[in-house]
């Protein structure tokens, strides 16, 4: 479940708590997590239902003026069902802390070696994980189109890709592009040691 940059300052401020989805099967489940550049969401209920049932408090919860404008931007994508999510923030971004750490330690080094090498094995285009960084490392703030072109695969699949990294505290995302954290360049220094 994503949110552009405008709404993330919002859900930070505690001003957005809620969003409308459509999906045909939810991303997210209540009492689940979602990890986001606003903070640790803690999920408080997602609910099937339909345009009709939008209020106007849950429009200005979802940080749209009235559910006019709400309605608008939802009809913008009309394939799924239609979900209420309601959310509040529980917590700072783990990843914050994580990426800027730049001594791993001996068991960190093995886990990223296992999670990297499970996500190079189930690609259908080949071992991507240390190129990637490689990429990111030496071309930061370059748009994820340009990097995507540069590797041949679609931005989508790029980016996808990219978040998997930023998980794991590698990498964080600029204005434009991305950049090594503090640990994805010690992660990397690591790797390209031990081929």
């Amino acid at each position: 479940m994503l949110f552009k940059q405008a709404t993330l300052q919002a859900i930070a401020d505690g001003k957005v708590t809620v969003a409308f989805r459509r999906w045909r099967r939810p991303t997210v489940r209540a009492d689940g997590t979602l990890v986001t550049p606003a903070g640790m969401l803690a999920i408080d209920s997602v609910e099937k239902c339909t345009l009709d049932d939008i209020t106007a408090k849950d429009a200005r919860a979802a940080g749209h003026a009235d559910v006019a404008e709400l309605k608008t931007s939802l009809s913008k994508r009309r394939q799924g069902s239609l979900y209420k999510v309601t959310f509040h923030v529980a917590g700072p971004d783990p990843r914050i802390a994580m990426r800027s750490r730049s001594r791993l330690t001996a068991q960190e080094i093995a886990d990223l070696r296992e999670q990297l090498a499970r996500w190079d094995r189930a690609s259908r285009s080949g071992l991507w994980t240390q190129r990637y960084l490689a990429l990111i490392q030496r071309s930061p703030g370059v748009r994820a189109g340009d990097l995507a072109v540069e590797v041949g695969v679609d931005t989508g699949r790029f980016k996808a890709n990219v978040r998997k990294l930023k998980a794991q505290g590698l990498t964080e995302s600029l204005e434009v592009g991305y950049r090594l954290s503090p640990r994805g360049k010690a992660a990397l220094r690591v790797l390209k040691s031990s081929r």
